[in-house]
């Protein structure tokens, strides 16, 4: 209040009582309730940041507390399966596109064997697939993850993948290596924010510093993170807005476990008419001599125990006070899974209350969240595949003499995830040939969905029902409805009319 608040209120409180209330009245017409002071919101302090300032103070703290999660929380690992699952799964399958199918079969041949550990890793550990998992499980945990493209000889092409952690990247460093750039958390940006490079720590064998920080061009870095503000420079956990409700939740089930132990002591006290003692004049218990000496018994079952004369047993059994332990757990998780986009049957795997439909709807939804991720991996794997090819064009791998003039064409491709398993095949059947039938899907769309080359799958059908005819059997009406005849079909195509009999005419037939 005021000082004339103050003299008004001295005056005359009813004035002032007015004077107040208008003041409240206007506020509330004016302003939202999520920016009011009141009691309620008194201890919420906030202040609008670029997302570098908002992200800095807690960045190293998030990730450290992510990655105690990681290692010591099931909740968390089952958020990390979840993605690990569906994003990468089985992995991805190249499709070349260049027009040609030879060097198409060419390009992909080589791409499965570079994808082996001792061609596509610099360190030789790690296949292609394993990578794109460690990947997906850093991002979540630590914000992201460097991948820098190494061109040394040794392997299919010489060109090979070293992953390195955010941790590596040397915040202290503050000399660019190009005049007017500027360097924040170890990153070179130019006047428009754009990364021109990356400054790495070196360590030494043993991980101590020993060298000056490293600086590598940007072109030769892939930094695989997720951008939310225009404003972001470095990365921030995706475990960050979970991870304060996964420690609650790994107390509360530590609380819980230790309540259940105790629940289950049972504890046997004797009671002494005569304490213990040097029995001296009167206090000495009759019959001391035989006396039994409880220190030494341990409760068992059918134990039968004689009571020294005035000894009574008192039981301590702890009884459970009933707590909806597996309700508050279900809230939990379910708000965790929430909080990373998922459903709570991806993280939780409990099927128990789900039918056909709400497991469908809840994979549909779960597959949208996936979606995002799937983009962002099959970016760095075109980048590192369009590296592949140049790279084995230059060592000679590849002889296309037109390449650097139809080099898009070249570099064509797309990637099939290998598919997912299906929750009631016989609906999902039923609903494809529906799809395919109506033009709502095309073959190929359906091959991709399945994980399968649409090309690939024809080649085999037919080698399949080629074959078959060979050994005489009719796969065509076995497996896709259609009659045949000794091994031809009975429709024949040779102009005079499909399906009819001699001379053209239709067969006469029963009523």
């Amino acid at each position: 209040m005021s000082w004339l608040d103050n003299m008004i209120e001295a005056i005359s409180p009813a004035a002032a009582c007015r004077r107040e209330a208008s003041r409240r009245m206007l506020e509330e017409m004016r302003s939202y309730d999520a920016a009011s002071g009141d009691r309620i919101n008194a201890g919420w302090r906030v202040v609008n940041q670029s997302a570098e300032l908002t992200d800095r103070p807690g960045r190293d703290i998030v990730r450290a507390r992510s990655r105690d999660l990681e290692r010591n929380s099931d909740i968390a690992q089952a958020v990390l399966h979840a993605y690990r699952r569906n994003v990468v799964g089985r992995g991805y399958t190249l499709r070349a596109l260049t027009g040609d199918d030879k060097l198409d079969t060419r390009l992909e041949k080589a791409w499965k064997r570079w994808t082996l550990a001792e061609n596509c890793d610099i360190t030789g550990e790690q296949g292609f697939n394993e990578i794109l998992r460690m990947m997906v499980d850093r991002k979540k945990v630590d914000g992201g993850i460097l991948v820098l493209f190494r061109y040394t000889r040794g392997g299919l092409v010489p060109f090979k993948l070293q992953c390195l952690e955010v941790d590596e990247l040397d915040s202290s460093q503050s000399a660019p290596q190009y005049r007017g750039n500027k360097v924040v958390g170890g990153i070179e940006y130019d006047r428009y924010r754009k990364p021109v490079g990356y400054w790495f720590r070196q360590y030494d064998l043993e991980g101590y510093q020993a060298m000056a920080p490293m600086f590598v061009p940007a072109k030769d870095v892939f930094f695989y993170k997720s951008k939310r503000r225009p404003t972001q420079l470095r990365e921030m956990s995706d475990l960050a807005p979970t991870v304060t409700r996964i420690r609650d939740v790994n107390e509360f089930i530590t609380a819980v476990s230790i309540k259940e132990r105790l629940s289950a002591i049972l504890a046997i006290f004797i009671k002494k008419l005569f304490p213990s003692g040097g029995n001296i004049g009167r206090a000495s218990p009759p019959g001391g001599a035989g006396k039994t000496d409880y220190s030494s018994l341990h409760v068992h079952p059918g134990m039968v125990v004689e009571l020294n004369q005035g000894d009574e047993a008192q039981v301590i059994d702890p009884k459970n006070t009933a707590t909806d332990a597996a309700g508050f757990l279900k809230t939990q998780q379910g708000l965790i899974s929430a909080g990373q986009g998922l459903s709570y049957e991806a993280v939780s795997r409990d099927m128990s209350k789900s039918t056909y439909s709400s497991a469908r709807q809840n994979a549909i939804e779960d597959e949208a969240t996936y979606t995002e991720e799937i983009e962002l991996l099959e970016t760095f794997m075109s980048e590192v595949y369009e590296a592949f090819v140049i790279s084995g064009v230059l060592s000679g791998l590849f002889s296309i003499s037109d390449f650097w003039q139809r080099k898009e064409t070249y570099l064509a491709h797309s990637w099939i995830k290998a598919p997912k398993r299906w929750i009631d095949p016989v609906k999902e059947a039923n609903a494809d040939k529906t799809a395919l039938q109506s033009g709502q899907k095309t073959f190929q769309d359906l091959c991709a969905e399945k994980g399968k080359d649409w090309k690939e799958a024809i080649d085999e059908m037919a080698e399949a029902v080629s074959y078959g005819r060979e050994k005489g059997i009719d796969l065509l009406g076995l497996i896709y409805g259609i009659g045949t005849k000794g091994g031809k079909d009975d429709a024949s195509d040779n102009g005079d009319g499909a399906g009819t009999g001699e001379g053209g005419e239709q067969p006469e037939t029963d009523d």
